[in-house]
């Protein structure tokens, strides 16, 4: 199941830098994953300080 970053995102950068596939960019409020290139490997999820990003259900 692939990472989705909620709304408690602070646009800090900090799992884009440490994503291995690079299927994390910037948007307009918060930082999106790539679901069809998410390898669900948690690398964002470990970074982030806030725990935006989450497995989606």
């Amino acid at each position: 199941m692939a990472y989705a970053i909620d709304d408690s995102c602070i646009k800090c950068g900090a799992c884009e830098a440490e994503c291995p596939v690079g299927c994390i960019s910037e948007a307009q409020s918060k930082y999106v994953i790539d679901a069809s290139s998410c390898v669900e490997c948690g690398a964002c999820a470990a970074v982030c300080p806030v725990g935006a990003p989450n497995p989606e259900n």
